[in-house]
């Protein structure tokens, strides 16, 4: 089955409780409220662990500049693509171009956030991903959407303009959901959380995130705990019927 990993950057759990779309996913999907990141919660180490099933000390990226690995890890993308699976990619933040290598990717496409506006760009992307989907051979879809966290770091997380920009999010979700069906198993994520304007600090509000997943073994309205984001890429491979990485850290939600 396909499977399709969402997430929306820098949503927190507690956001949801205003967004009709997310509560009716919750009926749908086992969920997770309070999972948790790893430190330093910024961006781009929360991703490379998210690939890389690795806390940020072993993957070597721990700012939003990537560092290369000195004993590299498989990816995510790269494991998928040894075993025979097509990997696309749909990104509006420009450093997320190294989670993965590009030979492992069956398709990929960026539009800039910063100069188009994330709320445009990620629906965009959404919109190129359901055809994509439906259209391609792909077997693992990313699709990443920036607006909550330029909201956040704009206007400050929790407030009015950061509600509307995690709805903004859900809307696009709920297309996706809507126009693929059942074909496809569904994980909905964030990489970090935020406080007042910014994000990275090892306390809560930081820390949490929601997971998601809608897929085949998982029970619609039930509860998943421990958690972490190290968890999603073993849960990817679980789906898809792929070994994980010997190195990975985290374990399969199934």
């Amino acid at each position: 089955m396909k499977t399709v990993l969402i997430l929306c950057d820098g949503m927190r759990p507690d956001a949801l409780d205003a967004i009709p779309e997310a509560q009716e996913m919750m009926k749908k999907a086992a969920y997770a409220p309070n999972a948790q990141t790893v430190m330093p919660s910024v961006t781009l180490p929360c991703h490379m662990s998210l690939f890389h099933s690795v806390d940020p000390d072993r993957h070597c990226t721990t700012t939003n500049d990537y560092m290369p690995q000195v004993r590299p890890i498989p990816g995510l993308c790269e494991v998928l693509s040894r075993a025979g699976k097509n990997c696309a990619l749909f990104y509006d933040w420009e450093q997320l171009r190294d989670l993965t290598r590009p030979s492992s990717l069956y398709c990929a496409s960026f539009r800039s956030g910063g100069k188009l506006s994330y709320a445009v760009s990620d629906r965009l992307l959404t919109d190129e991903a359901i055809v994509k989907l439906k259209t391609e051979p792909i077997d693992f879809t990313f699709l990443y959407m920036g607006d909550p966290d330029a909201t956040g770091h704009g206007y400050g997380w929790m407030g009015e303009e950061y509600i509307e920009s995690v709805q903004r999010c859900w809307r696009n979700i709920a297309r996706l959901a809507a126009a693929l069906g059942d074909d496809v198993a569904l994980i909905i994520t964030a990489d970090h959380g935020g406080h007042g304007r910014g994000h990275g600090a090892d306390i809560p509000e930081d820390m949490t995130i929601p997971v998601f997943v809608k897929a085949p073994g998982f029970t619609a309205g039930s509860t998943l705990t421990d958690v972490n984001i190290k968890d999603l890429a073993p849960t990817v491979t679980a789906l898809l019927g792929v070994t994980p990485a010997a190195e990975w850290e985290g374990k399969a939600l199934i």
